[in-house]
């Protein structure tokens, strides 16, 4: 069984350390707008999600790549994307249903979480503990259609 990044929202501060560890582990730059992970506030209510990629199975995003550039790493389970190939239509990132595939102007790339090779930094960082890194089973799935289910109640509340 594969491991997920587990996020737990009720616990996330806001602080965005995650965004600048990931920005600066794979740009070299503490820019948030480069970050594979972003904190989304909704500051009136006092909830912040961090929205990363869930390695989702079946994949959205993949589903929709109309030249096949995503595909799953068979070692992390991340899903990544074929820089090569792929032609910046941005449809993986409207496919997405957690809004946590990402388009790098600077790089002109789609950025998507790639689990740091199996060792995720933004976990490390995390002093709320809001993000975990462990193996998918029941309960834990259950409580990741909780939290999106509460990401949804909240989003519905603010339209």
């Amino acid at each position: 069984m594969g491991k997920i990044l587990y996020v737990q929202p009720e616990k996330c501060t806001g602080c965005r350390t995650c965004e600048l560890t990931c920005s600066f582990l794979h740009t070299g730059e503490f820019n948030p707008l480069r970050s594979r992970i972003s904190v989304v506030s909704f500051e009136k209510e006092g909830f912040f999600y961090p929205a990363v990629c869930q390695q989702c199975s079946p994949a959205p995003c993949m589903m929709v790549c109309p030249t096949g550039a995503i595909s799953r790493n068979a070692s992390t389970g991340a899903m990544e994307v074929n820089h090569e190939i792929c032609i910046r239509c941005k449809m993986c990132m409207i496919a997405c249903p957690f809004g946590a595939t990402f388009y790098d102007e600077r790089a002109n790339q789609i950025i998507k979480c790639d689990l740091c090779g199996g060792d995720p930094a933004c976990v490390k960082m995390c002093r709320g503990e809001a993000l975990s890194f462990s193996s998918l089973n029941p309960a834990v799935g259950s409580k990741k259609r909780a939290a999106a289910a509460k990401i949804k109640e909240v989003l519905e509340e603010v339209r």
